[in-house]
């Protein structure tokens, strides 16, 4: 591994927490180059709820690949557009009653948030935005802006204005965003009426804080009253992360603006997407642009994961009842270490135990050597966070639970 310390920058992060070369991967594992297997709870940072190398993805993209189908074609119209486009609408939209028309604004879930604010403000004539104690949007700079971790917001090199932090769900109310309602009922807040809102479901990144159905619903019936566009930043959380296809969906909200990225694509490959309503898609001709809007793999094994798992409700069912299953077995190991402050938290096949700051990551690094790969989350780092492949089978979930509790439990005993 001396070649990646002498070539590669130190702005790596995965791979000091994981110091293995992984040569190949399939279903919920990877595999070193000595033939190690390691359980991926990780799963790309959930831009693989299908598994690694899914087979059924793969089949679609090596026939594509083997017909020498487009791989970079800008925005221009390709087959493979069409048919992205198609069963987007067909499986994900209008069953849902949504009519939202598709942006393209690049290939990561940072570009899908960068040209959620960018339209927003461009609609409204306003410059501000709303976020969220605890938010995570990307790491370029405008989506740095509505981030909260103050880490991510070092990086930036400059101050990060047009923002304005309020609590996270929890924080001040059960009901509603209370302290961001005051703030718009008060004339002397100073705080200018915003272009837009933008909030994670479930904050993954900050710690696997949920926000409740009900603070949803009144979040988005703040923003109607005041004129707001509500972004939903689904990049991490959606694609059945918690369930439905749209982790919104249990509120019973309709978002102006959605943001996906991650496993949208299916396989892993790059491809964001940034919906809005259609009366917001005001933009010219080239207003928003990038050279990799069209990367055509993408567009085929999103199309091939959309027609596999959501022309019916059996993957939503299944995440519903094993996140149950999960939230279960990580109460039994809170119950099974009392006093020692853990907690856990999550919806569907998104799960957080709070450990602590430092002991979250030992846990992380008992549970590397053990066969398991989770990574933390928090502002602190304080949360074990697991994110399995929504196709891992039981045994699977049942193995990394097992691996978890024992890495738990020798952290907490030498911490005594």
């Amino acid at each position: 591994m001396s070649s990646f310390s002498h070539h590669e920058s130190n702005v790596r992060s995965y791979s000091r927490r994981w110091p293995v070369v992984f040569s190949r991967s399939s279903g919920s594992h990877l595999y070193s180059e000595e033939g190690r297997r390691w359980l991926d709870f990780f799963a790309g940072a959930g831009s693989l709820n299908y598994g690694h190398n899914n087979p059924v993805l793969k089949r679609a993209l090596l026939d594509y690949i083997d017909n020498d189908g487009v791989t970079h074609a800008l925005d221009m119209f390709t087959t493979a557009r069409h048919h992205l486009l198609k069963s987007l609408v067909e499986v994900v939209l209008q069953p849902r009653g949504l009519d939202h028309k598709v942006i393209f604004p690049g290939p990561g879930g940072a570009n899908a948030v960068e040209a959620a604010l960018k339209l927003a403000r461009t609609v409204t004539g306003r410059s501000e935005v709303v976020h969220f104690t605890n938010s995570f949007h990307g790491a370029t700079l405008g989506a740095l802006a509505v981030t909260g971790n103050p880490a991510h917001r070092r990086s930036a090199g400059l101050p990060l204005t047009g923002a304005t932090p309020v609590p996270f769900d929890g924080q001040d109310g059960p009901c509603r965003p209370e302290h961001l309602a005051r703030l718009l009922a008060n004339p002397g807040s100073g705080l200018d009426r915003p272009a837009a809102v933008i909030v994670e479901t479930v904050q993954a990144e900050g710690g696997v804080n949920v926000a409740g159905a009900e603070w949803l619903r009144g979040l988005a019936e703040l923003c109607r009253e005041h004129g707001i566009l509500l972004i939903v930043d689904d990049i991490q959380a959606g694609c059945g992360r918690t369930g439905p296809f749209f982790s919104f969906e249990d509120a019973g909200i309709v978002p102006d603006v959605i943001c996906l990225s991650k496993s949208i694509g299916g396989y892993g490959l790059p491809l964001a997407l940034t919906l809005v309503r259609p009366e917001l898609d005001v933009w010219q001709p080239g207003a928003h642009s990038g050279t990799f809007r069209g990367v055509n793999p993408a567009f085929v094994t999103a199309t091939a994961a959309l027609r596999a798992y959501w022309q019916d409700d059996a993957l939503e069912k299944s995440t519903r009842a094993r996140g149950e299953w999960i939230a279960n077995a990580l109460q039994d190991i809170v119950n099974a270490h009392p006093g020692a402050g853990l907690s856990a938290r999550g919806r569907g096949l998104i799960h957080g135990l709070v450990v602590g700051a430092g002991l979250a990551d030992a846990v992380a690094d008992e549970a590397f050597t053990r066969g398991l790969l989770v990574e933390t989350a928090g502002p602190r780092d304080e949360v074990v966070k697991l994110l399995p492949p929504l196709t891992a089978s039981d045994a699977e979930l049942a193995e990394g639970l097992a691996i978890l509790e024992a890495s738990v439990r020798g952290v907490v005993e030498r911490a005594r």
